[in-house]
């Protein structure tokens, strides 16, 4: 292949490098419109398109490579650009301006570098195969979930941001995990000595060994494990395989082959416009070098990206002059924050120190010789202060007159730096470098709701560590606005969702009339607030939907129990638990399909729909579903809709619990149960995760001890990774914990909030939820059973109760006295079975998607 003829055709880019920062150029370009005037071509070495390597370690909790990964399958190809997966770059050919493959040689009128790193392995004598493991890429880390199998303890060298992830990694296989590092304290560039303490004992509490100021000489066979490691004084530790995180180095040997200037301490050396020694030539993100300095964090390689993007589009591009590396983690679960100059090495510097030895927290302020300015910090166990802290250092913020008041305990100490007090440059998303001034202006220019905010300005969309900054500066800003943030319901109710959930649970409401006549005003309500009462009382009471006094409270798929399609059919979903069905059931789904000619597919959520069912065709259906003892699958309600499974320990050589039967169960208790918004379950057998538990609202994974459970995800629009919320629990205790988060979200929920933006609202977020979840600390657990218990034991299926009442089948009528259907409606198949067309001249109206 030889494409480097360019005949007056558009300018050619060619990104050598499919990581974040490599992708994040190319998503910089497109969102400038610059595919009109350049042809894109990207190389990226993996076989897998760019991924979160932010998230890498949730790759081990159950996350697959498409869960991880950045965009969507089709992304580049439906924005016009070429991209080229596991066929790497070996050669610059800069005469001729051309990359070359193995599959060919690819013109360039603009080459961008963005490479990244490789892991360094010192070289040890002794170091090869379960020895000589790095956690780098996805293929790093399934060879690390490889050797891992069969073994009992696995060690990491190097106790940096890395190793530490590489060590809960470790922990999450099941090993026993052990941490080295040379030197002696953990993630020496980021935290001092007693940070580094405070760090060393929390980690420590939870099970993993740490073995500070150690060097490994060699690695020999060992005797109660695989090998053993052989340290400088004579001190050995054994253990099954070696996981190597001792550093980075910058991927530059392109540059260094072709020619192009190399720093002394590695990486292609770029000026302030990432441009490199060729002027068609630059380099962006970790391979390069700028001023003699190497950036590890994506940030810093997203704001090369964006300043390219600009220059090669023409626009007024901003010089890259180095980058802030404060960071905010959470390594083994524990809270790490790192800003600025955090050793205090500035001369004249002077630091404050609070330390708790008795939870391991440490906290460290660091500010001028004059005390009026904040040079760094330290947050060791606790990062609800680092927001604060960081705007004082990046914006020269002039500190209280007692400065240690930032650091001390929330109740001794200064509050927290309003958002009034921040100026215009002061950045609220370092990812996507959003200033304060960019969401004032997003604001202004009609952003009325955080969804669309993050979506206008890609605010807290990278890491999400600022989302409660965010909100913060959104709220107060549309307040200076004169705009008050309203969070009653409606017109008709001065409540918010969840103050109407505790008047209806406290006073025992079960109609929409008493509640009315209560706490609200007016004779009607309205859309918003009929289906949100609507909600909740069937949460509350689980009463069937299609009881006269609450079908006007249904919006247009529950009042029919089907979701409309755009042609004004119906589809039919019946429930099919954990996708788990037997012949028989399904030779009646097949018949029934072929007598009503309904067009069936296969779903994500592991059931079968059945489109095109006319309105009067719906109870037909349903009764010849119901008595081969199929039941509602609630697909057209904010509900439990499935609980995805694979085949478990039953079948898979893989599987470690029953998943199956698991995921059964959990159907069979939340079947019916009505939320703000619809929920979607998985349990997977084992760590591989084929449910794909991890993208769900609750997501259940086997151990071989019990199962773990993530809470809080979804895919759509917004996609969510969920979080892992407990670990080990035995049948019994999951499903506890499961009624208590469901009831808790649903009482505290607003009106069609996910639970994913649900779990990001929450003032406290997981560590508070796990308070009040796990350690009851509201005094709720028992109550919170209690109501789940009492929405079980009140389940029916909506279409059985249907059924059996001739007044309700009134409403599937086409004429109100008669039964047969609208002679002067026909339905005409088209080809494409895939989209029918049916003509309808009355159409009741749908009040949202599904």
């Amino acid at each position: 292949m030889n494409a480097t003829a360019n005949g007056g055709q558009r300018e050619r880019v060619v990104i050598v490098g499919n990581g974040m920062v490599g992708h994040h150029c190319v998503e910089q370009l497109i969102e400038r419109g610059a595919l009109a005037r350049f042809e894109v071509r990207v190389f990226g070495e993996e076989r897998q398109r760019a991924y979160d390597r932010v998230h890498l370690s949730e790759y081990f909790g159950g996350s697959c490579a498409e869960t991880l990964a950045l965009c969507e399958h089709g992304f580049y190809g439906d924005n016009g650009v070429h991209l080229h997966l596991g066929e790497a770059v070996l050669q610059i050919d800069r005469e001729r301006c051309e990359v070359v493959t193995a599959e060919g040689r690819y013109g360039y009128d603009h080459l961008v570098l963005a490479t990244g790193s490789y892991p360094f392995v010192p070289p040890i004598e002794g170091s090869s195969g379960n020895a000589r493991l790095v956690y780098r890429t996805l293929d790093d880390l399934d060879a690390i979930r490889a050797a891992a199998s069969g073994a009992r303890r696995g060690v990491v060298v190097g106790g940096g941001l890395l190793g530490l992830e590489a060590a809960n990694a470790l922990k999450s296989l099941g090993l026993e995990a052990h941490v080295v590092e040379f030197a002696p304290r953990l993630m020496p560039v980021q935290l001092d000595g007693e940070g580094g303490a405070a760090l060393k004992a929390r980690i420590e509490a939870l099970g993993v060994g740490v073995h500070l100021s150690r060097a490994t000489q060699s690695i020999s066979a060992g005797e109660a494990y695989r090998y053993r490691m052989n340290f400088d004084g004579g001190e050995h530790l054994e253990t099954d395989l070696i996981v190597f995180s001792a550093g980075i180095r910058p991927q530059d040997a392109l540059g260094r082959a072709c020619g192009l200037e190399i720093a002394p301490r590695g990486g292609v050396v770029i000026d302030s416009h990432c441009r490199t020694s060729d002027p068609r030539i630059f380099a962006i993100g970790e391979c390069a070098s700028w001023n003699g300095s190497i950036f590890g964090l994506v940030a810093p390689g997203y704001s090369m990206a964006r300043n390219l993007a600009a220059l090669l589009t023409g626009e007024a591009a901003a010089e890259f002059g180095g980058a802030d590396m404060s960071t905010k983690l959470k390594l083994l679960g524990v809270d790490v924050g790192s800003i600025g100059d955090a050793q205090g090495a500035t001369p004249g510097s002077r630091s404050y120190r609070f330390i708790d030895e008795a939870t391991a927290a440490y906290r460290r302020l660091v500010v001028d010789a004059s005390g009026k300015r904040v040079l760094g910090a330290v947050l060791v166990g606790d990062n609800s202060y680092y927001d604060t802290l960081l705007q004082y250092a990046q914006n020269g913020i002039a500190l209280p007159a007692d400065p240690a008041g930032l650091i001390l305990p929330q109740s001794a100490g200064a509050p927290a730096l309003g958002a009034d007090a921040l100026p215009d440059s002061a950045t609220i998303c370092s990812c996507h470098n959003v200033s304060k001034g960019a969401v004032c202006a997003a604001i202004d220019s009609g952003c009325s709701d955080l969804a669309a905010l993050k979506g206008c300005t890609k605010a807290a969309t990278g890491c999400g560590g600022c989302a409660a900054l965010l909100k913060q500066v959104f709220e107060h800003e549309l307040t200076a606005r004169g705009v008050t943030v309203d969070k009653r319901l409606c017109e008709h109710f001065a409540y918010t969702r969840q103050e109407l959930y505790g008047l209806v649970r406290v006073e025992g409401i079960r109609t929409f009339n008493e509640l009315l006549e209560r706490h609200g005003k007016g004779p009607v309500g309205c859309d918003i607030c009929k289906p949100t009462v609507g909600s909740i009382l069937a949460s509350c009471w689980n009463q069937p939907i299609m009881d006269p006094a609450l079908v006007p409270l249904q919006d247009t798929n529950d009042t029919f129990m089907a979701n409309m399609q755009k042609n004004g059919t119906y589809s039919v979903v019946p429930r099919i638990p954990g996708g788990e069905i037997t012949p028989d059931k399904l030779i009646v789904i097949g018949q029934v399909a072929k007598k009503y000619d309904l067009y069936t597919k296969i779903t994500g959520g592991q059931r079968i729909d059945l489109f095109g069912a006319q309105l009067h065709e719906l109870p037909l259906i349903w009764g010849e579903l119901i008595d081969a003892g199929f039941e509602t699958g609630h697909a057209y309600g904010k509900s439990t809709r499935t609980v995805k499974s694979c085949v478990g320990s039953t079948w898979c050589r893989y599987g470690v619990q029953d998943s199956v039967g698991m995921a059964l169960r959990l159907e069979d208790r939340y079947k019916g149960l009505r939320s703000p918004h619809k929920l979607k379950f998985a349990v997977s057998g084992c760590t591989r995760e084929c449910a794909e538990a991890q993208s769900k609202d609750i997501g259940v994974i086997a151990t071989d001890k019990g199962w773990n459970l993530y809470i809080c995800g979804n895919g759509g629009m917004r996609p969510r990774h969920a979080e892992l919320f407990a670990t080990d629990l035995d049948d019994e205790t999951l499903v506890r914990l499961i009624d208590r988060v469901l009831m808790f979200y649903i009482r505290t929920a607003d009106k069609l909030q996910r639970t994913s933006v649900w779990r990001e609202s929450l003032e406290g977020g997981l560590d508070y939820l796990k308070q009040v979840i796990l350690d009851d600390s509201l005094g709720l657990a028992a109550e919170l059973e209690a109501q789940m218990q009492h929405v079980v034991d009140q389940y029916e299926c909506e279409w059985a109760n249907a059924l059996n009442d001739p007044e309700k089948l009134k409403r599937f009528r086409t004429f109100v006295n008669d039964q047969r259907p609208d002679p002067d409606v026909h339905f005409v198949r088209e080809r494409d079975q895939r989209r029918p067309a049916a003509p309808l001249h009355l159409i009741p109206t749908a009040e949202e998607a599904v």
